[in-house]
């Protein structure tokens, strides 16, 4: 992320530059301040998202595409408009089926993104 954007009102997707956390995925850490954050994760077919758990709440929008999810003991299959609750502590993670979206919101926000 070449510009911290912590606490302003106004972000623009076009002015931010996305960043690769694992192959064929780029990650986009739009609006956030302490308490919560928003990030867009693009996936390509095939690409992963690893099996990992975190101490924030954490909400997964799909935008586009078709992935399967595990979260905890549970592996099911999600596509566009469809959401995930996953809870702190809980492991979780994806495989992108169809190339897509994903649209996260974190409480509170993930500083290890910064």
């Amino acid at each position: 992320m070449d510009k911290n954007y912590k606490d302003e009102i106004w972000i623009y997707n076009r002015d931010i530059k996305g960043t690769s956390p694992s192959a064929g995925v780029v990650r986009k850490v739009l609006a956030y301040c302490d308490g919560a954050m928003c990030v867009e994760h693009y996936f390509e077919t095939g690409a992963e998202g690893a099996l990992h758990s975190h101490p924030h709440s954490q909400i997964t929008y799909v935008a586009e595409g078709r992935f399967r999810f595990t979260v905890g003991d549970e592996v099911k299959e999600v596509s566009k408009g469809d959401t995930l609750c996953k809870q702190n502590g809980v492991k979780h993670g994806c495989v992108c089926l169809e190339k897509g979206l994903l649209v996260d919101f974190f409480t509170p926000m993930r500083e290890d993104f910064i």
